[in-house]
């Protein structure tokens, strides 16, 4: 009987022992856990991990492996997110819900707005921007889904030239992957820097808004940055495309894209290309407006995996317009050929405070033709033509350094651009019948600047903060000054050194609540336009402008207020900001100063101008009703004074209100949409410019996307569904009789397809 007791006995124990080693098998379970954009919902690639004793690397769909365990933290490290720590009780919520989410450390907390033009498909912001952004041919166009973007038009299809928040031109600091610069050759700005931005490569535009983050350049009213997309690394060699096309039924305009190439474990090769074809379009009036445009993009992008802590990048991309409308210019674009080159290299350090060391190299050159062979002029005094070109080239190398609670980015940039180009004009009546005039438009002119920047982030409990400076060195000259133009100046090149700072940070009073504080102070010296333009009608009104190379650099003293409030299915943000401008560039008209041409009125000087003062709010509010129902609504306004002669600044665009109702369903793979717009009456102008009021208008669009597979989509809609007769604020005037402004687009049906294998 004990014998056959302690065999009961000894049975009972080892059961309870092979269910104790199962349950600590099931306990310490390995889970999968994807590292996702908290923005975007993208994964996150070759992020590498340290956990409970094992290290890894995150995989082609930014997975990691692990098995979690009470009490340990998760460390993370990337290129482009920094080192990071995850808490023990984070990493256990992950590894049940297999998604970890992390921030993007550098600019979440300033006041910043992401336009995400490739999202993946069923990701939260697939239902913001569709892929018909994929086929934009021109950037300036895609940054008008962001309320505190307008942009300057002077044709009805091309060139729009940003404005954000009312700062304009030279004020803001446009970018392409943090670095990259192109300057317009035109001297009217058909090719703005955003036309030159290879939209099908791009995934998504950051929008820092104001003097705070001033690590990719001399920022003075913000910077508009392009990310290009990312090397794939992928085990195996995977060949990977894409390519979709869409017809706009106003204008009759086809848009291609593409994409084709090999992912393999060391390197990831792309090549890419756009063409975009456009004719007149009819307005809501049914008035025809010329909008013919005609634009190819390609190129190639490589990567390589040089270590598992090192890349080597770099990209080739040409842009070529040609044939395009310009009717509120006196000449159209006849042929822009733009050659973008850039090259980078990455190094991520995991065993140091120095945590990654990124250095760019870039090339940028432009070549610019135009004329007024296609204007129709009655009576035709004359044939004019200018053939222009600008080149830019440059470099920055910024490392950061983490540290246990806060963490540094420091480096050097510089920058170089020139501009040359005449202008032919031959006369064909009147007693200079016959003769031939050569204007030197930008006098072979040069501006080159050196910067040094340091930015400071910091870490606690309960609040951030962010200190930002930079030094810069400023040097600009002429290299074939005009006889007529040197006569007015003594001095003709002008070199100057500026600081600029900023400080701000975040308080977060519970998961839901935060409020902001940022000031800055940022110093901007004149561009080429303003110290070298030499008579040529550039602004807003048909005056001649005249550069001043002795302009002093202009001073934006900023606060933004941001305040925050997010739960599960609501988000609440508003932004208040104030700016006290000194010694503002503007232009004043010189009545002792002969036009060149006889169809200007007369001369401006580009001068500055003691104070002027802007001030203005954003607002958003977004809203989950339901798994298949959300909205938003969104807000922003600018007010711009003229301190010196009390009027109001020119081009500031009025207050701008939109909606947007989305749905999803059928595990979202159709989504509607219907979105509305209101711009109200700008009655606040600058008359001494030839400024004039614009009347208010409402826009209603509307649209379906149509997940069918994996791979293909399809989407469509109507624009302007009411067929309403508008014009934008900052769209200039038809050069003509009646000098109507250039009306936007009427109703226009549009469908578009993509076929997706990235």
């Amino acid at each position: 009987m004990k014998i056959k007791s302690l065999y009961s006995g000894m049975r009972v124990y080892f059961l309870m022992l092979a269910l104790l080693v199962v349950g600590m098998d099931a306990y310490a379970q390995e889970k999968s856990i994807k590292l996702v954009d908290k923005q975007d919902g993208t994964a996150i690639r070759d992020v590498h991990f340290t956990y409970n004793g094992k290290s890894g690397i995150s995989d082609e769909h930014g997975v990691i492996r692990v098995v979690p365990k009470p009490g340990e933290t998760l460390y993370l490290s990337h290129v482009q997110y920094g080192k990071q720590s995850i808490a023990p009780a984070d990493v256990l919520s992950a590894g049940n819900s297999g998604v970890l989410k992390i921030q993007e450390a550098e600019n979440h907390l300033l006041p910043v707005t992401l336009v995400l033009v490739r999202p993946e498909t069923g990701s939260t912001g697939t239902l913001n921007f569709s892929a018909q952004r994929k086929l934009a041919h021109d950037a300036g166009a895609l940054l008008e889904a962001v309320p505190s973007v307008s942009s300057i038009r002077k044709s009805g299809a091309y060139g729009f030239d940003p404005v954000l928040r009312g700062f304009k031109y030279d004020q803001i600091n446009l970018v392409l992957d943090g670095v990259q610069t192109a300057s317009a050759a035109c001297p009217n700005r058909m090719d703005p820097g955003a036309s030159q931005v290879p939209i099908n490569m791009i995934t998504q535009a950051e929008i820092l808004k104001g003097p705070y983050s001033l690590r990719y350049g001399n920022v003075f009213g913000g910077t508009i940055n392009f990310k290009s997309s990312e090397p794939e690394f992928r085990e195996k060699a995977t060949p990977v495309g894409r390519m979709g096309t869409s017809y706009e039924s106003n204008g009759a305009i086809f848009r291609t894209e593409g994409v084709a190439g090999v992912s393999g474990q060391k390197a990831d090769f792309r090549v890419f290309g756009a063409y975009s074809v456009g004719d007149d379009y009819s307005d809501g009036d049914g008035m025809d407006v010329a909008a013919r445009f005609n634009r190819l993009n390609w190129g190639g992008k490589l990567g390589l995996k040089l270590s598992d802590s090192q890349t080597l990048g770099m990209m080739v991309s040409n842009n070529f317009a040609k044939d395009v409308d310009f009717p509120a210019l006196p000449m159209d674009l006849r042929k822009d050929n733009t050659w973008l080159v850039n090259a980078s290299h990455s190094a991520t350090f995991y065993e140091h405070s120095l945590s990654t060391w990124k250095t760019s190299l870039y090339g940028t050159f432009v070549d610019h033709e135009m004329d007024n062979l296609d204007k129709e002029l009655d009576p035709r005094m004359m044939d004019a033509y200018t053939d222009a070109s600008t080149k830019n080239y440059g470099g920055r190398t910024e490392l950061r350094f983490d540290f246990d609670r806060s963490h540094v980015f420091a480096g050097l940039d510089y920058r170089s651009e020139s501009a040359e180009g005449h202008r032919t004009r031959e006369m064909l009546m009147g007693p200079m019948a016959g003769k031939v005039f050569s204007d030197n438009v930008w006098q072979d002119a040069e501006v080159q600047r050196a910067g040094l920047f340091g930015e400071w982030h910091v870490h606690r409990t309960g609040y951030q903060l962010v200190f930002s400076g930079r030094l810069d060195l400023n040097n600009s000259k002429v290299n074939d000054p005009d006889t007529r133009f040197s006569s007015i100046y003594d001095d003709l090149e002008a070199s100057t050194v500026h600081p600029s700072v900023s400080l701000g940070g975040t308080r977060f009073f519970n998961e839901k609540v935060s409020l902001g504080l940022w000031l800055g102070r940022a110093s901007r010296s004149a561009g080429i336009t303003e110290r070298y333009i030499n008579q040529f009608p550039v602004g807003l009104d048909p005056y001649e402008m005249l550069g001043n190379p002795n302009l002093d650099p202009e001073i934006n003293n900023q606060a933004d207020l941001v305040f925050v409030f997010e739960e599960k299915k609501t988000r609440l943000d508003l932004n208040l900001f104030a700016s006290a401008l000194r010694d503002y560039i503007s232009s004043e008209i010189r009545p002792d100063l002969k036009p060149a041409m006889s169809s200007a009125p007369g001369v401006r000087q580009f001068v500055n101008i003691d104070k002027a003062f802007m001030a203005g709010f954003e607002g958003s509010w977004k809203q989950q009703f339901s798994d298949n129902l959300s909205h938003d609504l969104s807000v922003a306004y600018t007010y711009g004074q003229n301190k010196d002669t009390d009027e109001a600044l020119p081009e500031i665009p009025p207050l701008d209100v939109r909606y947007r109702l989305a749905g999803s369903f059928g595990d979202n793979k159709i989504r509607p949409e219907i979105l509305f717009r209101h711009a109200f009456k700008q009655d606040r102008v600058a008359t001494s410019y030839g400024e004039t009021e614009t009347p208010a208008f409402s826009v209603v669009d509307a649209k379906i996307a149509w997940q069918i597979s994996a791979p293909l989509s399809v989407s469509g809609g109507v624009l302007n569904l009411l067929d309403t007769a508008y014009y934008e604020h900052l769209a200039r005037s038809v050069r003509s009789a009646e000098a109507r402004p250039i009306y936007s687009p009427g109703r226009s049906f549009y469908i578009t397809l993509s076929l997706n294998f990235l």
